[in-house]
């Protein structure tokens, strides 16, 4: 039976995917946000069965991060791979901005960030060239705007691989395809034939968003656009169509000469939200006079292609839906919100254990900052996997005995603070377990001055609870959230439900998708006590 390449090809919040193949391996990196550890690193020898082999970004390696501005963290990394090494060049919002960071292994470990402090921009890639010369390409106010001012555009200058700075003046390369386009960013540069290719994002990342390309006889020259931009987009299949928010492409070639193009897209849950997030798709690429075609069979991205003859067929490698909590450390699919700056968890026992830290999951949103302050109290006592799927239940049975404001149990969090919880806390003196509501207000994203927010808690019901081990649920079937507790996963009792389109993240103002996970919190006050969690599963 003939293998198929299955759209996402990595579900769930992985975006701003990045690809390059060194022999017959194949390895893809996405963003993260403001999740720790940062920018997940997947391999794969046959494009349809993707392993996670490292997070590139840990605290081992001088991560920073910082939680609860909303869009901040990593985003838009590229791969490349030359002379035996391995290069990751990306954004760091909540540190000093791009960086560079390498590896013999892709496996790691991965150096610390060497930081570019004269690249300026966002989304900004590395290319080498086939005679050696290696090349920054980014973006900026660098395009004439026809109003006597200039507006964001792509350039690209020489660079210096070996210092980590540019050696040479940057160089405007193309102002995108549209008149008056928004959001030219996402830059790479291919040399393939005679030609250096431009291709670049279009949009902003959600409904509106596209692939284009541009081509020139040299690197740094005038790059002409392709009279058939955009050579991706779902903007034109109306905002019902099932596949939304196309675009932020790399392409990769494989042995047989054939080309292929990774790219984010959003899948539509009950024809309203996103809640998964921008996860990573692929579609074949085919060439005609000259230029890149996407998709060209249909014009669409499908759901499923048939896998190229030219590569092995691979078993598939799961990560089990089980964590027994028995292992040292955590499976690399769970993650952290900030970085943690202190040992707030521990595995002993086949228990995770979570401290009741000071720091609240839904504490107030803060202003993005540019100036590059490092705060190492802005992360919350809280392990999280990524929702992967429509349907998908989480579940975990879990210890807890709340002292004064202490609570603990399970979250499906939405970045902007729009998040449900399922704790046990007390009220009163009295044990509950309680469904809880998180919404905030604010006028403006986090990045434009005068940022302010307000978070809002609602209880939306509550029931007395003895004490005890106790088994927390969250089933989710499209926006349909069911939350459960009780004393075995054979007798759950439906505490609530609520409406998971509430915090869909185009209707909050967010480029995440959903996590769900363990948390533990004091609620403002400092706390000794822990969370403990037998086990945790996704389904």
């Amino acid at each position: 039976m003939k293998q198929r390449l299955t759209n996402p090809i990595i579900p769930g919040f992985y975006p701003d995917p990045t690809i390059c193949r060194v022999g017959e391996d194949y390895y893809l990196a996405c963003s993260s946000f403001e999740l720790c550890p940062g920018i997940p690193l997947f391999h794969s020898r046959d494009l349809v069965h993707w392993e996670q082999i490292c997070n590139v970004m840990t605290p081992a390696n001088g991560f920073h991060m910082e939680k609860n501005t909303g869009n901040g963290g990593i985003m838009a990394p590229t791969i490349r791979y030359h002379k035996g090494t391995f290069y990751i060049m990306d954004t760091n919002f909540s540190d000093r901005g791009n960086f560079i960071v390498t590896a013999t292994d892709p496996a790691g470990p991965w150096s610390e960030p060497h930081w570019l402090d004269d690249v300026p921009g966002i989304d900004a890639s590395i290319f080498f060239d086939e005679d050696g010369a290696c090349y920054v390409v980014g973006t900026g106010n660098v395009w004439p705007d026809g109003k006597g001012g200039m507006r964001q555009g792509i350039w690209a200058a020489p660079f210096d691989i070996e210092r980590f700075q540019l050696s040479g003046e940057p160089v405007a390369l193309w102002g995108g395809a549209l008149a008056g386009v928004a959001s030219p960013e996402s830059p790479h540069i291919y040399h393939i034939g005679d030609w250096y290719y431009l291709l670049i994002a279009e949009g902003g990342t959600e409904y509106f968003h596209s692939a284009t390309v541009a081509r020139c006889a040299t690197p740094l020259g005038a790059y002409e656009g392709y009279r058939g931009n955009p050579i991706l987009t779902h903007r034109n299949m109306g905002k019902k169509a099932p596949i939304q928010n196309v675009g932020h492409a790399d392409l990769v070639e494989l042995p047989d000469g054939s080309w292929y193009a990774v790219f984010l897209g959003s899948r539509l849950i009950d024809g309203v939200s996103k809640n998964l997030g921008r996860e990573t798709f692929i579609t074949p690429v085919t060439w005609e006079d000259g230029w890149p075609l996407f998709a060209a069979d249909t014009g669409k991205v499908e759901w499923s292609y048939e896998a190229p003859a030219c590569l092995p067929q691979a078993e598939s490698v799961k990560t089990p839906a089980l964590d027994d909590f028995d292992g040292d450390t955590l499976g690399l699919d769970w993650v952290f919100w900030g970085t943690p700056y202190e040992k707030f968890w521990s595995l002993e026992d086949s228990r995770l254990n979570l401290r009741c830290l000071h720091q609240t999951l839904a504490e107030p949103l803060r202003a993005m900052s540019f100036h590059h302050v490092k705060s190492k109290g802005r992360y919350a006592a809280f392990a999280a996997r990524r929702r992967l799927q429509r349907s998908q239940t989480f579940t975990c049975r879990m210890h807890f005995s709340p002292e004064g404001q202490e609570s603990a149990g399970i979250a499906v969090v939405q970045a902007m603070n729009h998040q449900y919880h399922l704790q046990v806390a007390l009220v009163d003196g009295v044990q509950k377990v309680q469904l809880l509501r998180f919404t905030a207000d604010y006028d403006l994203q986090p990045y434009f001055p005068g940022f302010t927010s307000q978070t809002n808690r609602e209880v939306l019901a509550e029931a007395d609870w003895a004490g005890g081990d106790i088994v927390l649920q969250m089933e989710l079937q499209g926006n349909d959230y069911a939350f459960r507790f009780g004393v075995s996963e054979d007798s759950l009792t439906e505490l609530g439900r609520a409406d998971g389109a509430a915090i869909n993240p185009e209707k909050v103002g967010c480029m995440v998708g959903e996590m769900l996970g363990l948390f533990a919190t004091g609620n403002g006050t400092d706390s000794q006590n822990c969370a403990s969690f037998d086990w945790a599963k996704l389904l």
